[in-house]
């Protein structure tokens, strides 16, 4: 009886091994996917062939189909991930670098989303329901990583008293849509001025 009950538990470990692998293997797609979606949607469009994304990221077109049934649906999921990299990065940061210059290193992260963001603007914007819950997805994500980065910055004595987190939120969105004609170059050169401004009075700095 132990015998068949130890024969089984090795079956089933060996499957539930089998399932993480494909599970793995599926997220990789997955992710494959999105990173391949982004990357077309900014060079030819949110209206580029579902076949050439497929094609570029390695999968079928019914694999698109059968994870994102409309378009809206794809371009929701890239606007997500975009969203979830970005703040995930933040703890990563923290743990790599000084509180101001992991700080600072994040806005540049987030230059980059914006950027991502840009591309997908016209979809975002056009009133279709999957796009609903994504303002509420930022907040959610984002603003909590900024928060704590600043925080830490600002404990540290690194930056500024009296500067708010969404404040610099906005000015980096505006100087990114100022930089939009010149280039990536021109936004992170705008974004490090603002992040000297940001040090300037400091505590820290005296």
């Amino acid at each position: 009886m132990s015998g068949g009950s130890e024969r089984r538990g090795a079956g089933e470990g060996t499957g539930g091994q089998a399932d993480r692998r494909v599970r793995a293997d599926a997220q990789r797609n997955m992710d494959a996917l999105l990173r391949t979606a982004l990357a077309v949607f900014a060079t030819s469009g949110v209206d580029a062939p579902v076949r050439e994304i497929a094609e570029r990221a390695g999968v079928g077109v019914g694999t698109v189909y059968r994870h994102f049934p409309q378009r809206s649906d794809l371009i929701a999921a890239v606007f997500r991930r975009e969203i979830d990299a970005c703040a995930d990065a933040a703890s990563l940061l923290a743990a790599e670098y000084g509180p101001f210059d992991a700080l600072a290193q994040w806005m540049l992260r987030y230059v980059d989303f914006v950027s991502a963001k840009r591309g997908l603007a016209a979809a975002l914007h056009s009133g279709d329901p999957a796009y609903e819950a994504l303002p509420a997805y930022f907040d959610q994500r984002l603003r909590p990583a900024l928060q704590g980065l600043f925080d830490a910055a600002s404990a540290a004595g690194a930056i500024r008293t009296g500067a708010k987190p969404n404040e610099l939120l906005r000015a980096v969105a505006s100087l990114c849509t100022a930089a939009h004609d010149v280039g990536p170059d021109y936004a992170r050169s705008m974004i490090g001025l603002l992040l000297d401004g940001l040090r300037y009075g400091a505590a820290g700095s005296a």
